[in-house]
């Protein structure tokens, strides 16, 4: 090929594909006509010298997704794409695809079970009207809080039953209370027993995993004291429904868990949909134990997350059943506990 003909060729496709040049542009600082500018670039890909590669997110995300089912024994998973591995970006992105995956599953006659926390809320408010009848939303634990801090336990549950045509079951309850004996009381009530069993009898349930630190909407809540916090930042990798977890999936404490008011997460397993929306970079270990527990069985979370949990080294099956052995340990970035109140520093899950 003639020398002056390549150079126009290599000249015209880097201002085409690479300046963003029309190809009528291209023509009048080349000197030719439009036409020859067209040729110019097919020959330049049947040359080879442009090659085009079309990267496709989804596809990729499909991937992943199969990889987690299989490795985690799911019967879904939804990996969204978010621009940027960070903690309020990705929410935002989780919400939309949580809600648009509700709107496609939902039928007449399901009984939903919420929880609360700003992720959810993200899903609540991106949910969309749809028509379906006889649907049931209840409101799976406590979230009314002892301090000044919003759970929007309320707002979600409300959206919901908005979202789905439906009038929900609310809780107004705390999540956690200072004696098993105050709990036991609560519960004897039959008309708070009625909403604890809809929530235990729900054919789906959505939920997320909080993670042990000041940021977190437990935390600032105000349930817990100076003992209960040393065992929740020495131990715990997240919580779901306020029920803390190891890495392994097993209950902290037990002592803990006695006095926190919703559904027990062994009745997560048994759910026709136990759906566990979360991501981002600081809730990994806590999606990862919620994993190791077998509580979801749909999992929606982001391609950074995916990535991670696909990188880690399979370490044998958990132990689904009693309270986690693991030596207490404080993992980095953790706050130190100390004798006073903590710090209201914006929304944590």
């Amino acid at each position: 090929m003639e020398t002056d003909k390549l150079k126009k060729m290599v000249d015209a496709a880097k201002m085409y594909y690479q300046l963003d040049y029309s190809q009528q542009e291209i023509a009048k600082k080349l000197g030719i006509s439009r036409p020859t500018v067209s040729r110019l670039l097919q020959m330049a890909k049947e040359e080879g010298i442009v090659q085009i590669k079309i990267l496709d997110p989804t596809q990729d995300n499909e991937i992943l997704a199969r990889g987690l089912e299989e490795r985690y024994g799911l019967e879904k998973a939804v990996v969204v794409s978010a621009p940027q591995n960070e903690n309020r970006i990705v929410k935002k992105y989780l919400g939309e695809a949580a809600a648009g995956y509700l709107h496609d599953i939902v039928k007449d006659g399901d009984s939903i079970g919420v929880t609360w926390g700003t992720t959810l809320h993200e899903v609540a408010v991106n949910l969309q009207s749809k028509h379906v009848r006889n649907v049931r939303i209840v409101q799976m634990n406590g979230g009314v809080s002892y301090s000044e801090t919003d759970t929007y336990a309320y707002e979600i549950v409300h959206l919901f039953g908005k979202a789905f045509n439906t009038t929900p079951h609310f809780l107004p309850l705390p999540a956690i209370v200072d004696h098993m004996l105050v709990k036991q009381a609560i519960e004897a009530d039959r008309h708070i027993r009625k909403i604890l069993d809809m929530g235990k009898n729900t054919n789906i349930a959505v939920f997320t995993v909080g993670v042990p630190d000041n940021d977190s909407v437990v935390i600032r809540a105000g349930y817990f004291n100076f003992e209960d916090l040393q065992v929740v930042y020495s131990r715990a990798v997240g919580d779901i429904c306020c029920r803390y977890i190891d890495m392994n999936g097993n209950l902290c404490s037990e002592e803990l868990d006695r006095r926190t008011i919703g559904i027990d997460l062994s009745e997560l397993r048994r759910k026709e949909k136990s759906i566990l929306v979360a991501g981002g970079p600081c809730k990994v270990e806590a999606v990862y134990g919620a994993l190791r527990g077998k509580y979801p069985n749909v999992l929606i979370t982001d391609q950074f997350t995916a990535k991670t949990l696909l990188e880690r080294e399979p370490d044998g099956e958990p132990d689904a059943g009693g309270a986690g052995q693991q030596a207490e340990r404080v993992p980095a970035g953790r706050p130190p506990v100390e004798r006073q109140p903590v710090v209201d520093r914006g929304p944590g899950e």
